[in-house]
């Protein structure tokens, strides 16, 4: 397929954001929708790049916007419920309603966003069972061509996840931690960004589902350790019981920002880990935490430094 102009669904989020700046640079047209676009000014800086005001939820605005495009892509996501914002409107009915547009619009291809172990039968969280449905929908869907993109935790300097932990870990010597032998193969974004253009480039990729995992396996317990230590932090991880684990989750998931529920707790009982990595079948060499992250959490420290010997100095 010729792809010149592509509608991204979720490009202003955090591997959005990567893919946007990826295919723009390689001479791609790219229209990003969002609620707040004056939020996102920065992404028209983007060469070709344009930013859209729309609700992605109205089948009739996606029809609307996604005529005169090549390609679709959806990685629209969330991990946590709050009012307005359900797994089931957000992974699996909106998936639909994007395929049913790229039909109405005349759009043959269309790249999904799932998740590593969705299931819409056997998943064991909303996430991962809502996950599951949104995948079935597209990839179900007559006259479309499709690829889904399954991947571990994804990781970059500017993540979610180690950037959390990281700020924990700073504040308290001992982390106390829910799940600690569920495994993960956390993937570069660069990587899952890769995978998402070599497919748009690539045909024999159409109708296929593509597991993305990092090149290690390693435990919930073992990657707040690791990232304890890229940080030069001396710090003690306490596993917690099951049963702890459940009552942490409750408890959190009561407060009004989310950090961790008990549909978080659920998806951690299956591992996040590749059967076959698609990284490999798309000649793509993964890259790995330390390699990445290493560096950035010891640039941080060399700046930390420097700020205490100028405060210590008068400087500041």
């Amino acid at each position: 397929m010729n792809i010149k102009s592509i509608c991204v669904l979720g490009g202003t989020g955090f591997v959005g954001r990567h893919l946007a700046t990826r295919l723009a640079n390689q001479g791609y047209r790219i229209k990003v929708l969002t609620r707040h676009p004056q939020r996102h000014r920065d992404i028209e800086v983007l060469p070709d790049a344009q930013l859209v005001e729309a609700d992605i939820h109205d089948p009739t605005v996606l029809q609307a916007q996604f005529a005169g495009c090549d390609a679709v892509i959806n990685l629209v996501g969330i991990l946590h419920e709050y009012s307005g914002q359900t797994f089931a409107a957000v992974h699996a009915e909106l998936p639909g309603k994007v395929a049913d547009a790229c039909h109405a619009a005349g759009i043959k291809r269309l790249l999904h966003m799932s998740a590593l172990r969705a299931d819409a039968a056997q998943g064991p969280s909303q996430y991962l069972s809502t996950k599951g449905a949104g995948e079935q929908r597209v990839m179900r869907a007559q006259g479309l061509a499709v690829t889904c993109f399954k991947p571990s935790i994804i990781f970059a300097p500017n993540d979610n996840f180690f950037n959390q932990f990281a700020n924990l870990l700073q504040r308290a010597p001992v982390l106390p931690l829910a799940c600690p032998n569920s495994r993960f193969a956390p993937v570069y974004v660069g990587d899952v960004a890769a995978a998402f253009e070599k497919a748009l480039e690539d045909d024999a990729t159409i109708g296929q589902s593509y597991e993305l995992c990092g090149p290690r396996v390693y435990t919930f317990k073992e990657l707040v350790e690791d990232t304890a230590r890229m940080l030069g932090l001396k710090r003690r991880v306490v596993g917690l019981p099951d049963a702890l684990a459940r009552l942490q989750a409750k408890i959190f998931g009561m407060l009004p920002v989310k950090i961790f529920t008990m549909d978080n707790y659920l998806s951690l009982q299956v591992d996040s880990v590749c059967d076959c990595n698609g990284l490999e079948a798309l000649g793509i060499t993964p890259r790995s935490v330390e390699g990445i992250m290493g560096p950035y959490f010891g640039n941080q420290n060399q700046r930390q430094r420097y700020d205490a010997l100028r405060q210590a100095a008068g400087r500041d």
